[in-house]
């Protein structure tokens, strides 16, 4: 058996998907991929935020230290602290985000990679891979489970 298991013939593994099975499970974690990066951003949404909140701090000591106490007391009782959204801080919408989207959309994915590829991930990108190497070229090498 080849380390190189690739679907084809004696390789030990199932075949591989037919083409637009692929194709959509490279969607499909494309997908995914971009859902990532939209949680990154909620990640990145949540911190500013709370930074923000505990640099007011500050402020409503500045103020109170240059006597604007009117001023300190507005920041410290309409701003500091405030919801972001109606009943929710950020890291209230962050965990809503995880439990009702994110997290249910990688248990799906991660179900159709296992059901349609047999676990394989990326084998779109393995094609591009293949497609575009030049063989005999040492940095153009297919690597461990790369279909061809």
């Amino acid at each position: 058996m080849s380390t190189h298991d690739d679907g084809r013939q004696g390789s030990g593994r199932p075949p591989s998907p037919d083409e637009t099975t692929v194709e959509a499970l490279g969607s499909l974690s494309k997908a995914l991929e971009t859902a990532e990066r939209a949680r990154g951003h909620l990640y990145g949404f949540h911190q500013l935020t709370g930074t923000s909140d505990f640099e007011l701090d500050r402020a409503v000591e500045l103020l109170r230290a240059a006597g604007h106490d009117a001023w300190a007391d507005r920041v410290e009782t309409e701003i500091l602290g405030r919801n972001v959204i109606p009943d929710h801080w950020t890291f209230q919408i962050v965990e809503s985000y995880n439990s009702t989207y994110y997290e249910p959309f990688r248990e799906l994915e991660r179900a159709a990679v296992t059901d349609l590829a047999g676990g394989r991930e990326h084998l779109l990108e393995a094609r591009f891979k293949e497609r575009r190497r030049t063989p005999g070229h040492p940095d153009h090498t297919t690597g461990e489970g790369v279909e061809g």
